[in-house]
């Protein structure tokens, strides 16, 4: 665990835009000690890292945190797109810097604007944003916790959290006994009731995120116990399964 003064020193992120990024939701400490000093795990420092990225590609950090929260965000597909858009960016700065040699040698009487145009960069860019932040559940998601305390969100998920906790106890049955499908029953009206309405479409997009992304998976091992975040993938594939064969 490291803790803000740490977590800043290695990022190069300031103490005060770490707090600021607790405070809306973007960035959450792994454990706040009982003298308030917020600590830092890996999956929050991999979290950062995203943000970090995005925000090298001049995202919003509304935007930022709508991508990282949404609920079918699949890392290895973020990074391929954050990739393709550094290259745009990386092809952009490129031709900038040949116009600009062009001028040096030529003298100013080039007049080349094809190097300012940025519509390629842009329209990838917003389909980035359209892919991952425009979702419907993330709307609802925005309505339903809007004037919201932080403290009240944090409630609601440790009890979320508490979830996990009583499905990673019954990791010793087959995800297809009743009592676990129970639970994922469960599960989905929590979501669906607090965050957001959570189709067996949506769950199952979840249950993937929950062992694709680090922060997710950790903090639901945690919660549970290790293997807790795949038993629930598990579970949640037969439970959206069982549901279409009906």
């Amino acid at each position: 665990m490291l803790t803000v003064n740490e977590v800043s020193k290695r990022t190069g992120v300031s103490v005060r835009a770490l707090h600021h990024y607790d405070a809306i939701g973007l960035l959450t400490p792994a454990k706040v000690t009982d003298a308030g000093y917020r600590l830092y795990d890996h999956a929050a420092l991999r979290r950062l890292q995203n943000i970090l990225m995005f925000r090298e590609l001049q995202f919003p950090l509304k935007e930022i945190r709508r991508i990282l929260d949404s609920p079918s965000f699949q890392p290895q597909e973020a990074i391929a797109q954050q990739i393709k858009l550094l290259e745009l960016q990386r092809k952009h700065i490129d031709d900038l810097i040949s116009l600009a040699r062009d001028i040096q040698k030529k003298g100013a009487e080039i007049m080349d604007f094809q190097a300012f145009q940025k519509e390629e960069l842009e329209a990838y860019a917003k389909e980035v944003k359209e892919r991952w932040g425009s979702t419907g559940a993330y709307r609802e998601f925005e309505q339903k916790t809007a004037g919201t305390s932080k403290e009240n969100l944090q409630q609601t998920a440790e009890e979320l959290m508490s979830l996990f906790s009583e499905l990673g106890s019954m990791r010793t049955l087959s995800p297809t006994e009743w009592a676990v499908q129970e639970k994922i029953g469960e599960l989905q009206a929590f979501i669906t009731e607090h965050y957001y309405t959570c189709t067996d479409q949506i769950l199952l997009g979840l249950s993937q995120l929950y062992v694709g992304d680090e922060h997710f998976r950790h903090n639901i091992d945690k919660a549970g116990g290790e293997g807790t975040a795949e038993f629930a993938r598990q579970a949640i594939e037969v439970f959206a399964n069982r549901k279409s064969e009906r």
